[in-house]
């Protein structure tokens, strides 16, 4: 049995809602964060070598990286759905979007986070701001030209996608004013039965962070 390992409020909400979206069967395992630290418990770290969230287990294999797990849910799962094959018109916007989520975005905010707390280098904070802000400029950009982000199919890009327009703003906060086709985007989103039911299950009781 699939089982996902589920820290509350993190990357794992990303295979949760990946798993109903595919009606794929699996056991959901929920771990509180710790409440001084908000760093996941040791029973969680103990999951995987580097000790963060996600994490599947299935059979004997432990497995972490967001990529990694939506990939391999897909491919053992999954038949392939959700994705874009070459020679498919879509699958380089698949491809890139679907790793540029962690790939790109997560660092440029997780930078942006830590140099604001920690720095005292105008520069630095400089430097920060600028890939944080050319990245949801990017991001408004596509989805002004596209409905998803692959194109007019919904992916696994957008799984991967959604998690730093949501979730995230928990630790970095965002005003999306400035940001109508990010808006529009989350509002399609948040009609998708998969993605409500995946939150409900993940973080029940948490806002959802749609507007």
């Amino acid at each position: 049995m699939l089982t996902v390992h589920h820290l509350g409020i993190s990357q794992s909400d990303r295979i949760v809602w990946l798993c109903e979206e595919l009606g794929v069967p699996y056991e959901l395992v929920h771990y509180d964060r710790d409440p001084k630290t908000r760093m996941a418990p040791p029973e969680y770290r103990a999951l995987h070598p580097f000790g963060t969230a996600p994490v599947i287990t299935d059979g004997d294999l432990s497995l972490g990286e967001s990529t990694a797990i939506v990939d391999y849910i897909v491919a053992t799962y999954g038949q392939g759905r959700l994705t874009k094959r070459a020679g498919d018109s879509a699958f380089p916007e698949f491809l890139y979007w679907h790793h540029f989520a962690n790939g790109s975005m997560m660092p440029a905010i997780g930078t942006e986070l830590v140099v604001a707390r920690t720095a005292h280098d105008p520069a630095s904070a400089a430097w920060a701001t600028t890939r944080s802000v050319r990245a949801w400029a990017m991001v408004e950009q596509r989805l002004g030209e596209a409905k998803w982000f692959a194109g007019e199919d919904f992916t696994t890009a957008d799984i991967m996608m959604v998690f730093p327009l949501t979730t995230m703003r928990a630790f970095a906060p965002k005003d999306l004013a400035p940001f109508p086709n990010i808006r529009a985007y989350l509002a399609r989103l948040g009609t998708r039965p998969a993605y409500c039911a995946a939150m409900a299950k993940a973080d029940p009781g948490v806002q959802l962070r749609l507007d």
